[in-house]
């Protein structure tokens, strides 16, 4: 008589669930949900602000507001300091043996991998939708692309938090380090945040900034989402959708590769 193996649920089986344990981990901690809210608006408030004179130079688009400046920019870096929290939370998943707890089941790691990517890319689509909200209910947010153009911005937003979020775990599955991904991740992305077309116009930049913001990745991305949301000739889209795919799937298999090995 054969003996039945059981050899385990389906993949897509496997993903669907696991993204459902890492979305329930975050919709259960409200101190987690309300400070992944704040950080973003606190950004938005204090930019909106700070900046708010540079509509009054010769650099800046006459007749634009500043807030329709600088929401699709926020929409890119909040998209961007997100994906680092990928990999920080599957170091912690790591160090609090949950994984290896995971590698004792019949699945396959690589799910593992991808449910994490979606479930953070599922959180930061909801933080990007309450910060359109936020930034049309209280600083009257009135792109001139309407609601098509500022979910677009918002998509390709995603899309760059996707991408991001895939090398960050790579990372993450190769260092097994929470403090030093986040020294890693601060050091990369404020340079990338303030060395580019982010908050100000690139001509208002010193000389030798502007040539460092001119080859940053970011500002052809938040480029890419204002012109969407301002309903301006589109350009840079296919550059920062390419690029993210391109990182995505390098990264992907990077990390699958560092997460394979023992812990």
């Amino acid at each position: 008589m054969a003996t039945l193996t059981w050899q385990g649920s389906s993949y897509l089986t496997q993903v669907k669930v696991l993204t459902g344990r890492s979305l329930r981990k975050f919709v259960n901690s409200p101190a987690l949900i309300f400070f992944s809210i704040l950080q973003p608006v606190i950004m938005l408030t204090l930019f909106s602000q700070i900046f708010s004179s540079i509509t009054a130079t010769a650099n800046f688009a006459p007749g634009m507001t500043y807030v329709n400046y600088l929401l699709p920019a926020i929409l890119v870096n909040t998209a961007m300091q997100s994906s680092l929290q990928s990999g920080v939370g599957l170091v912690t998943d790591m160090k609090d043996g949950v994984i290896a707890r995971f590698r004792s089941l019949p699945i396959r790691l690589s799910t593992i991998l991808l449910a994490r990517n979606l479930s953070d890319l599922v959180r930061v689509a909801g933080q990007l939708l309450l910060m359109i909200t936020f930034g049309v209910l209280v600083y009257g947010f009135n792109p001139a692309g309407g609601v098509l153009g500022t979910l677009a911005a918002l998509g390709l937003a995603l899309v760059v938090g996707w991408g991001l979020s895939w090398l960050f775990l790579a990372i993450g599955s190769w260092l097994r380090n929470a403090e030093l991904m986040q020294t890693i991740g601060f050091l990369a992305m404020f340079p990338l945040m303030f060395a580019s077309s982010a908050f100000v116009p690139i001509q208002g930049l010193p000389g030798w900034l502007q040539v460092v913001a001119k080859v940053n990745p970011l500002t052809y991305a938040v480029d890419a989402a204002r012109s969407l949301a301002l309903a301006q000739p589109v350009t840079g889209v296919i550059g920062a959708l390419t690029t993210s795919l391109g990182i995505a799937v390098v990264c992907a298999v990077i990390a699958i590769r560092g997460f394979r090995r023992p812990l």
